[in-house]
């Protein structure tokens, strides 16, 4: 049986799950958000990546044989290192979707909203290397969004006016592609198409994502045996179990039961009974 783990620093990460469980039927679901420290893109690289390896350890822990690290933050702070660390883990990591959105600019100009910890990262900058050469490319942090997603509102005019303050002036400079460079973006489309218009681009990783996972399940022959026995979806945050569960709700139409999970000394994870 293969167990699928993915993890985040709170509810994003939740898009990514709902898109493999819909798409990739049959396996068994570990989700964890780390609701107790989200959010993570101010945090230090060392902390992330000490966080990301007490996750992955636990997620092996629930026999997980491919973990998704659906938080660009993390990945960048800890994907070279898990991989070396833990070789017997297939990791599928995030980046921010340059390559694709320089395909489709007929401008040469893309927004690309992601974290500090993100834009600080040996993976942003060697994707940017690789395929931005002929591209203008306008970064904004988008600072208190994050949270605004976490508290579950993706409407109202504080989260507007965070999304306005970064697009707008990228709008000016004539771009016509947004990446979206975190996971909980993912949440504000809707705002962020009111925000900029159809015409623009709005590039989100999720489909890619869920291509390679199939992709390597395929190559590793870890096709899922039956859809009777499996298809279980765990889902556990290391933060207030309420704060989950409305988005668990709106994604999944079904309720699911969240478990409780603590931190001791950010290094170690254990489940509260």
């Amino acid at each position: 049986m293969t167990n699928i783990g993915v993890f985040d620093s709170g509810v994003g990460g939740l898009w990514i799950l709902k898109h493999l469980n819909a798409e990739l039927p049959g396996y068994n679901y570990v989700f964890f958000g780390d609701q107790g420290h989200v959010p993570y893109g101010g945090r230090s690289m060392e902390e992330i990546l000490n966080f990301s390896i007490a996750i992955t350890k636990f997620l092996i822990s629930k026999n997980c044989k491919v973990i998704v690290i659906a938080c660009n933050t993390a990945s960048a702070a800890s994907l070279k290192y898990l991989r070396i660390q833990f070789p017997d883990i297939i990791f599928v990591g995030m980046e921010p979707a340059i390559k694709p959105a320089v395909e489709v600019t007929h401008t040469g100009k893309v927004g690309v909203l992601a974290t500090p910890a993100t834009f600080q990262g040996e993976l942003y900058n060697s994707v940017v290397e690789r395929f931005a050469h002929d591209v203008e490319i306008f970064k904004d942090t988008c600072d208190g969004l994050v949270s605004q997603i976490e508290k579950g509102d993706l409407n109202g005019i504080e989260t507007q006016t965070i999304l306005e303050r970064a697009l707008l002036p990228m709008m000016e400079k004539n771009i016509d592609t947004v990446v979206l460079g975190c996971t909980h973006y993912p949440f504000v489309i809707p705002l962020i198409r009111k925000i900029v218009g159809e015409k623009v681009n709005v590039i989100d990783p999720t489909s890619a994502i869920v291509r390679q996972v199939s992709n390597i399940l395929k190559e590793k022959n870890l096709q899922s045996e039956s859809l009777e026995n499996n298809n279980q979806i765990e889902i556990f945050t290391s933060g207030e179990i309420n704060k989950m569960k409305p988005i668990l709700l709106k994604l999944f139409k079904e309720e699911i039961d969240v478990k409780k999970i603590d931190w001791k000394n950010d290094l170690e994870l254990i489940i509260i009974k």
